[in-house]
C-alpha cells in the first residue's frame, strides 16, 4: 500500500440497520470508520442506514445475516 494512501479503521456492527445499531453505525462513521452492518430482515433499514453512513464519508456495506447461524 503506498505511504500517501490514508489507512482507516472498519468496523462490522450487527443488527446495525435500526435502533441502538444504527446509532452506533452513525457514530462510527462520523469518526472516520468504514462499516459493515449486519441486518436480519429490513433490508429497506440497513439500506438506509449505509446511505447515511455514506453521506458522513465513510464506505459502508449492509449484510444480510443471522449472526446465530455459523453457517452464515
Amino acid at each position: 500500500m503506498p505511504q500517501t494512501e490514508t489507512l482507516r479503521r472498519a468496523a462490522l456492527v450487527t443488527g446495525g440497520a435500526k435502533g441502538i445499531g444504527r446509532a452506533i453505525c452513525l457514530k462510527l462513521a462520523a469518526g472516520g470508520a468504514h462499516v459493515v452492518l449486519c441486518y436480519a430482515g429490513n433490508e429497506d433499514a440497513a439500506r438506509e442506514t449505509a446511505a447515511e453512513c455514506e453521506k458522513l464519508g465513510a464506505k459502508a456495506l449492509a449484510v444480510r445475516c443471522n449472526v446465530v447461524d455459523s453457517a452464515q
